[in-house]
This record gives C-alpha cells, sequence and structure tokens, in this order.
C-alpha cells in the first residue's frame, strides 16, 4: 500500500501513483483535483480520488494553473486533518464528511490545500513540513494529543473541529449520546432485555468515556435492565477485532447472550454481522444488529443494516461555513453545531 513519502527521503508522489491506488485514469484524478464538472462523475469515484490523495500525500505541483478564485479568497489556504484507523483510508464516513468540505470550499470560491491524518503528523517532519506554509483554516476531523493540538493552533489562526474534544475552537457535528440513545431504545422498543454494545474510544482509550457508551448506558438503565459490562466490548475501530468481540459475547452462557447488538458505526455494525454468519445465526431473528452513520454501504449489507442516519455531507458543509466566518473575522466563543440525527429502520432489526 503506498504511503506518505515525501519526508521519508524518498521521491514525491505523482498523479500516476494517485490513479493507480484509486483505479481510475490521470485523467479522471486531475478532474476531481481542478473540480472539473464538464463530465458527470460518481460520488464515490470522487471519495475514492480523495482517499488516495491522503494515503499518498500528493499535492499539486505549483506550475498547476489556479482556477479563477472571487475576490478576496485568492491568499487564503486551507487544509484538512482526516480521522482514520491506521494504514486505512477508506472510512466512508469521514471520505462523505471531506465530500461536503470539498463542495462547499469550491462553492465559496476556496479550494483545498491538502489533506493529512493525525496518524500522519505524529511525524515531527510531516508535521513541520505540512505547515510549512502559511495556513489560513484548518479542518480538524480528529481530536489531537496536547502537543500536536498546540502546535497546529500556534501555525493557523481559524480552527473548525468536526466533533472533536478542543473545546476553544468551533465543532460541527452530531450528538453522539442521543444517537445512541435513538439506537438504544429502538432495540428496547423491540423488547431486546440483553443488548450488547461494540464501538471504541478516543485518546482517552476507555470505551465507557465515549459518549455513544453512556447514551446506550442511559437507555439500559432508565428500562431498567441490567448493566453487564461483559457485554461492553471495545474493538478499537478495527473490523477484525470487532468480528473477535461478537464471537466472545456470543459465546457467552444462554443467560447473558445477547439477543440484539448495538455498534458505534456502520463498519462496525457490518463487521458485526459477517460475525454473527460465521457463527451461523440468524439475523434478526436470533440477535439483531443496528449500527450508527448511516453509510452507502449499510443499504446493501445482508441484510440491509438499521442504523442512525447522520448527515456527513452536510456536516462539511457546515464545518466549512463555520471556518469561513472566522476567517472574515468573527470573534464569538466558540460554537457546537449539532445537525439533527433519525432512525432508519432496516431488515437487521425485527
Amino acid at each position: 500500500m503506498l504511503r506518505k513519502n515525501q519526508n521519508r527521503g524518498e521521491g514525491m508522489p505523482t498523479i500516476r501513483e494517485v490513479a493507480a491506488l484509486a483505479n481510475v485514469s490521470v485523467a479522471t484524478v486531475s478532474r476531481v483535483l481542478n473540480n472539473d464538472q464538464t463530465y458527470k462523475m460518481k460520488e464515490e469515484t470522487r471519495q475514492r480520488v480523495w482517499q488516495a490523495v491522503a494515503q499518498t500525500g500528493y499535492r499539486l505541483p505549483s506550475t498547476a494553473k489556479p482556477r479563477p478564485k472571487p475576490s478576496g479568497t485568492e491568499n487564503v489556504s486551507v487544509g484538512c486533518v482526516l480521522s482514520v484507523t491506521k494504514d486505512k483510508y477508506r472510512d466512508p464516513y469521514f471520505m462523505s464528511v471531506l465530500s461536503g468540505v470539498e463542495q462547499a470550499l469550491e462553492a465559496r470560491g476556496y479550494s483545498l490545500a491538502f489533506t493529512s491524518t493525525y496518524y500522519d503528523l505524529k511525524y515531527k517532519d510531516t508535521l513541520m513540513s505540512t505547515f510549512s506554509k502559511p495556513v489560513s483554516g484548518l479542518i480538524l476531523m480528529e481530536t489531537l494529543d496536547s502537543q500536536t493540538y498546540n502546535y497546529v493552533r500556534a501555525k493557523v489562526p481559524c480552527c473548525v473541529g468536526v466533533d472533536t474534544l478542543h473545546t476553544d475552537i468551533d465543532n460541527v457535528g452530531y450528538d453522539h449520546f442521543a444517537a445512541a440513545c435513538q439506537a438504544t431504545r429502538h432495540l428496547v422498543d423491540l423488547g431486546h432485555r440483553r443488548i450488547a454494545y461494540i464501538g471504541g474510544s478516543g485518546l482517552s482509550q476507555n470505551i465507557k468515556t465515549s459518549r455513544r457508551y453512556w447514551g446506550y448506558r442511559s437507555v439500559i438503565e432508565a428500562a431498567g435492565l441490567p448493566v453487564d459490562d461483559a457485554l461492553v466490548r471495545d474493538c478499537l475501530w478495527d473490523e477484525l477485532i470487532c468480528i473477535e468481540q461478537v464471537k466472545a459475547i456470543m459465546a457467552l452462557s444462554a443467560d447473558r447472550r445477547p439477543t440484539a447488538i448495538f455498534c458505534g458505526s456502520d463498519l462496525m455494525a457490518i463487521a458485526a454481522l459477517s460475525g454473527l454468519y460465521s457463527l451461523h445465526i440468524q439475523i434478526p431473528n436470533e440477535v439483531a444488529v443496528i449500527g450508527l452513520s448511516d453509510i452507502e454501504l449499510s443499504q446493501v449489507s445482508c441484510p440491509p443494516l438499521s442504523t442512525i442516519h447522520v448527515p456527513t455531507v452536510e456536516i462539511g458543509v457546515a464545518a466549512v461555513a463555520a471556518l469561513e466566518r472566522r476567517l472574515k473575522g468573527g470573534e464569538q466563543l466558540p460554537q457546537s453545531i449539532y445537525l439533527p440525527t433519525e432512525l432508519v429502520k432496516r431488515s437487521s432489526t425485527k
């Protein structure tokens, strides 16, 4: 798999490497990077190209001719720090948010100068190189450790977070606690009394500090159901670990085994479906499964996945709107903007 290499003593990534990784033509990559709307293109293709750009660290050559920009935007440079699991640049949730960011930037006459990831920025040379040139604004999709965050804030005048824990900047996202309540309440309303939760945690490395866990637990307690720690599993947002955790909870004695599983993301829920199928467990007749995010894959999983819809593209658009307000001199106190979520019932729950 290709990796960012501009600071590892190797050659700069090329547009051909991006095209090969995204499995598209060089011309397609060029159209995406320049936001060429001459020909129609599937959103999936655009996201795949941006994933490859993030993975390789490719940047447009300095000789590339910029598209005309509205007055006042010529000297504005905006970057984005993606949230990804180490060595994985394919999370459709954040790629969809990135799509919204790109669309909103283009509509306002800005361009995305670079994308990076938290894992990339952990390398000191990459961190310093990324911010070696002036950056006007940054969309931050990951909570950074204090040392990295302080360095970035010293370099970038305006930052907006997407569901980060940084309270000194604007944040746009959704209410994780409320969304988890929606998912768990759906299972309780269906009559389930033993409900497992599989998810992950951020920098705390403790799943019980996450807002999704507390949303799940609050509904369990409000329904008068027992809280069983054996049914709460941290999969570190890794599909393979999630499958193993599903097998572990289904190996519990019959009186402790869950009849429903709430996963903190759709990717983990789809992995849970795979784990249950490997055990020849019928879904939803024996075990119901619900996810959170409503990525496109959830519509075509087997069976189609019940989930909580999160307006990812709109989150990206709202983040850019918040960033633009700061770029234009807005000095109001940091704001948290939550977009609404919605229960989507499909075949993985009765």
